[in-house]
Order: structure tokens, then C-alpha cells, then sequence
């Protein structure tokens, strides 16, 4: 298993290294003048190739991508020029390792940004990630077990229910009755869990319910198929022979076999979560990861879009890597393989 891993996480090296070449390629090696977008309409021809230099864009490619590469391990300076750094050194803005790269429309290194919005959107997607695995898995075990019921066909049909309205519908319901005519939690304004647990988690419960109620919806039914399905297996009977307590078939034989494809599902949906809710972020005015990117594309800011894209990747790299590890603990086939 340890070598297993060894591998898998020298595989997610070269994946992110081959996305974040890619990524870069496609948004600095186009036809189009980066520089043109550093500053206003307005921009003088001076000033544009002043720019142009001061973020390093009359470079070639390869040079400009191997500078931004060596800003993920040491720091970087913007504008990185000698002459200027000895004649005006207050003028420079030094970016920390792991640098991302300059906004030249926030005026600030995207790392910082990136550092203000990252909370926000990992606790949106962690909270709602735990409300949608504990209902949905649960429900969709409940409805397997009563197969053919009215409790499975209700369970179903409101899973119908949640997995067909929108996320800005359920979002906007919860926020103009809950939050604002019936004043049962604050209108949700991000507060960090290191200042008040509480007030974080007050906040954040109506994001929570809607980010959960459309994944939760889907998790009811890949968990009844999977659960069904594992239920009707040899081993099954044979434990049940045995005379094993039924909760222990269920639990030890029956829902442990059926995780596998919903510890994959889940695994991606958080990792791509985690890159941003941007509807959800959108309808709540949280200013997360997924609405930095919205941002970032009206406003053309190419430093932003390019570091936005690798943080979403990396989630979701990194989730896979997390999902085939949990295998091997939920699985012991996979541990002998």
C-alpha cells in the first residue's frame, strides 16, 4: 500500500504539472497582447510596454512559464526589475511562496486573494458535504431496506423532487422566507470558525441546505441502486445462514461493499466543490473561490483565471488520490490486489 501511494502521488505531480502548463499556454501563448489588459481602456502605448515589461510579458513563453513555476517554490517579485528595485524598492510587491501570480486588475498578488476566499469556500463545502453524505447515504439505505414500501417510494420521490429544482431556486427560497421574512438565522455573511464557531455555523446553514439538498438527491439514489444491488449477492445469503445478527449483515457486508462507487462520487463532487460553488456563492453574496472566478472572467483578469483553474484542478487531483487510498481501508480486495 505504501508504494501504492508513492505512485499515485508521483502520478499527481505530473498531472499538475502537464495542467498548469496547459493552462498556461492557452492563456498567455494566444494571439492576444496580455499586457493590453493590465490597465484601462484609456492605456497609452508607453504605458502598455512599460507594463509588458514589469510583469515580464516581453519574455518568451518558456521563460515566462518557467518564472511562474519557480514562484510555486520561492518568491517572486513584481515587477521584476533590477533597475527599478534599486532605484524605488518601496515600488516592489513581493510574493510569498507559493506565488500565483500578480492581478494586475486587484492591484495585489493572487495568492493573497486567493488566501481571502479559500475559507469561505471550504467551509461551504465541507458543511455541505457532511449534511449530504449522513441524509443521503442514510435515506438511500432506508429505501433499500424497504424495498417496494411507501417509506422507499416517499424517499424516492422527494430525492425526484430535490434533484430536479435548481440550486439558485432552493437558494433564493431559503434566503427570502428563512433568513429575511421569517428572520430564523442571519442573513448569511461569513464569519471565520476561529472567531465564533456558532456564528459560523449560523450563517452558513442555508448554503449548506442547498449545496446538500441537490447532491443528497442523487446520493439517495446511487446508494439504494449500489445497496440493492449488494443485498442480492451470494455472500449475503451465506452470512444470514450463519445465523449473523441482520445489523451486522447490513452494516459489515452490505453497506461496506456498496461505499466503493459512493466513496468515488463523493470524493470528486467535494474535490469539485471545493473549486468553487459559484451559483450558491452568487445567491448568498459569499465571496468564496467560485465567485473570484466569475469575477475574474468579466473583469479579463488572466493572472486570476489561470491560478483559479490549478486550485480547482488540485482539488480535484487530490480527492482521486484520497478516494484510491480509501479503497484499500474500505475494501481489503484492493489491499491484497
Amino acid at each position: 500500500m505504501f508504494f501504492y501511494i508513492i505512485r499515485r502521488l508521483i502520478a499527481v505531480v505530473i498531472m499538475l504539472f502537464v495542467i498548469s502548463m496547459t493552462t498556461f499556454l492557452v492563456f498567455y501563448a494566444g494571439p492576444d497582447d496580455p499586457a493590453r489588459l493590465t490597465c484601462a481602456k484609456n492605456c497609452t502605448p508607453a504605458v502598455i510596454a512599460a507594463n509588458r515589461h514589469a510583469f515580464g510579458f516581453d519574455k518568451p513563453i518558456s521563460t515566462q512559464y518557467t518564472d511562474f513555476v519557480k514562484g510555486l517554490v520561492a518568491e517572486r517579485k513584481f515587477p521584476d526589475d533590477p533597475a527599478q528595485e534599486k532605484a524605488a524598492p518601496q515600488t516592489i510587491t513581493h510574493c510569498a511562496a507559493p506565488c500565483l501570480g500578480y492581478s494586475f486588475v486587484r492591484q495585489q498578488p493572487v495568492t493573497a486573494v486567493i488566501k481571502q476566499g479559500l475559507p469561505i469556500t471550504v467551509s461551504l463545502a465541507v458543511g455541505a458535504f457532511v449534511i449530504w453524505i449522513v441524509v443521503g447515504v442514510t435515506s438511500g439505505c432506508i429505501a433499500a431496506l424497504n424495498r417496494g414500501t411507501f417509506i422507499d417510494r416517499t424517499i424516492v420521490g422527494a430525492a425526484l423532487i430535490g434533484f430536479s429544482l435548481p440550486s439558485f431556486f432552493i437558494g433564493l427560497l431559503l434566503l427570502t422566507f428563512v433568513a429575511i421574512r421569517w428572520q430564523l438565522v442571519p442573513i448569511p455573511e461569513f464569519v471565520p470558525f476561529t472567531e465564533n464557531p456558532a456564528l459560523w455555523a449560523q450563517n452558513l446553514i442555508l448554503p449548506w441546505i442547498t449545496l446538500a439538498a441537490i447532491f443528497a438527491a442523487s446520493y439517495v439514489r446511487l446508494t439504494r441502486a449500489y445497496m440493492l444491488e449488494t443485498m442480492s449477492e451470494d455472500y449475503i445469503r451465506t452470512a444470514r445462514a450463519k445465523g449473523v445478527k441482520e445489523g451486522k449483515v447490513i452494516r459489515r457486508h452490505g453497506l461496506r461493499a456498496a461505499l466503493t462507487p459512493i466513496v468515488t462520487a463523493a470524493g470528486l463532487d467535494l474535490g469539485g466543490l471545493l473549486g468553487g460553488a459559484v451559483i450558491t456563492e452568487s445567491v448568498f453574496g459569499l465571496n468564496g473561490l467560485g465567485r473570484m472566478a466569475v469575477q475574474a472572467v468579466i473583469q479579463t483578469d488572466l493572472p486570476m483565471i489561470v491560478a483559479l483553474v490549478l486550485v480547482a484542478a488540485a482539488f480535484v487531483v487530490i480527492a482521486n488520490l484520497v478516494v484510491d487510498v480509501l479503497y484499500g481501508v474500505i475494501d481489503p480486495r484492493v489491499r491484497l490486489s
